[in-house]
């Protein structure tokens, strides 16, 4: 019986977690300037944040991140960040509050023709669709959403977090 209990809790980590895709290599140049959150898997930072965008722009050893979002009582939220690449241009690495936290982040999917990108952390547990511009047509929209499936990530958990304001 307790056999059977582990096995079944081995299977039920292997279906949850993501697929390990191999981290796209990323011209970082196509990262700069500004990116829409267009879905994401919920995370404690981003609890009640709507319209969120990041604007990405070139600093010495890197880039600086500064991320937005509207909270809940209308006030705004903003998060900085440094960012560097490593070394094949497939991970990156950003530092929160004044270096304090540090994630690492992989871009999973980028698909330059249509503007839209795929990013997660590195250990598999959060995701997000960005956007190169305020909102995805519908039917590209749901194309990148089925990439994140194909990629191990539940579309049921996606929250959608609404357009940008003005």
């Amino acid at each position: 019986m307790k056999r059977l209990i582990l096995a079944a809790a081995a299977a039920a980590l292997f279906v949850a977690a993501p697929a390990s895709a191999e981290p796209e290599k990323i011209e970082l140049t196509k990262m700069m300037g500004r990116w829409y959150e267009v879905a994401r898997v919920p995370n404690k930072l981003q609890d009640g944040c709507e319209a969120g965008a990041s604007d990405w722009t070139p600093r010495e050893g890197g880039f600086a991140v500064v991320q937005r979002c509207w909270k809940d009582d209308g006030g705004q939220t903003t998060w900085k960040a440094k960012a560097t690449a490593d070394p094949s241009n497939t991970r990156i690495k950003m530092s929160f509050f004044g270096g304090l936290v540090s994630q690492d982040y992989r871009v999973l999917e980028h698909r330059i023709d249509q503007g839209w990108l795929i990013l997660g952390t590195a250990n598999g547990k959060y995701v997000w669709l960005m956007s190169q511009k305020p909102t995805l047509p519908a039917a590209i929209k749901a194309q990148a959403v089925a990439r994140m499936k194909q990629l191990g990530f539940d579309p049921a958990r996606l929250e959608f977090p609404g357009p940008p304001r003005s």
